[in-house]
């Protein structure tokens, strides 16, 4: 059994402490929350040891991994305690407010031999594993272009201020939507080197900007197109895709339906050239435990499993982490220029 501590009971704090509850190789022996309230209720109504001083937690149950899902600003110091104690971290994204910050804690952990990951979710979607999957399988050729997209309804009128509206906490549409985009596009295509144009536009937000509008370019030369915005109140919930286009064919893909076009014979198993169409319940493995989806129990597996060392540390690392954020640096330096 690994003994895991979750630090940070806000919304996604909740859920990494529901599937660690319930996963059979895990131990949840502490959550710590700066909260009263939430470390009351936890306490009464769930198993869990709850401390409202996550230094005194670590002190008092030395866990092997521990689950961070403190505010933004908080990651760097945080991060680097537990480093520092030789505990295995999981960290949600963004990684770092700071490359710097993030490029020691890239080191550090890689000195130390610690399993580290960041919650960029995206990765264990069974959609976008298959486009990794044909991409990587070059039946797309060399790539030529991409799009990344994503939209949802988070900020679709004036509101009171949150940590969203305070870009010291994380808060903008950069680090909370376009991020996991970055992200994907990084592990799809390869990675951006090169921020060409950038526009951050705020609509309703006094503070921080409702979406991101940019023309990449990865270190291969690839050119793409990223899209963004949380003030789309056509959708329901937030949507991310992909589009990548080669000389062979072409993927559209999000986090439900994958849409390939392949113009020759050479095809992936299973496909036809021409139009095919797959969905995430043909390509997404069982998990043990659904909460929201199975890629949220299915990164907290793999990490377990890192832990373990059933599985290799390559997979959402603080490495991976950092060159998203520092294409999110190349674009604060670029926008609007």
């Amino acid at each position: 059994m690994i003994k895991i501590a979750v630090i940070g009971a806000g919304k996604m704090g909740i859920s990494h402490l529901s599937i660690l509850g319930a996963h059979p190789d895990v131990e949840v022996v502490g959550v710590a929350d700066t909260s009263k309230i939430v470390t009351d209720v936890l306490g009464e109504y769930s198993p869990f040891k709850t401390f409202t001083d996550y230094k005194k937690m670590l002190d008092t149950i030395k866990p092997d991994a521990v689950f961070v899902s403190a505010p933004t600003k908080f990651h760097t110091s945080i991060v680097q305690e537990l480093l520092e104690k030789g505990i295995h971290v999981f960290v949600e994204k963004p990684f770092s407010l700071n490359i710097n910050d993030g490029a020691a804690l890239v080191k550090m952990a890689k000195e130390k031999g610690l399993i580290n990951q960041v919650g960029y979710h995206n990765k264990f979607i069974g959609t976008f594993e298959e486009v990794k999957k044909i991409v990587s399988g070059g039946y797309l050729g060399e790539i030529n272009h991409f799009l990344g997209e994503a939209y949802g309804p988070v900020v679709i009128r004036k509101k009171q201020d949150t940590w969203r509206s305070s870009p010291s906490e994380g808060g903008g549409c950069l680090l909370d939507y376009a991020s996991h985009v970055i992200d994907l596009i990084n592990y799809l295509v390869a990675p951006i080197s090169t921020v060409h144009g950038a526009l951050l536009k705020s609509f309703f937000s006094d503070s921080v900007e409702d979406a991101v509008y940019c023309l990449l370019e990865t270190k291969n030369k690839i050119s793409g197109v990223l899209s963004v915005s949380w003030s789309e109140e056509t959708y329901r919930k937030m949507s991310t895709s992909i589009t990548i286009s080669g000389p062979n064919g072409k993927i559209i893909s999000d986090a439900v339906e994958l849409k390939v076009y392949l113009k020759t014979d050479n095809c992936p198993p299973g496909y036809n050239k021409g139009w095919n169409t797959k969905y995430v319940t043909d390509l997404t493995p069982e998990v043990d435990f659904y909460l929201r989806g199975e890629e949220y129990s299915a990164q907290v597996d793999y990490f377990v499993k890192a832990v373990q060392g059933k599985v290799p540390n390559d997979k959402n690392t603080f490495e991976s982490a950092l060159l998203t954020d520092n294409v999110i640096d190349m674009i604060k330096n670029k926008k609007n220029n």
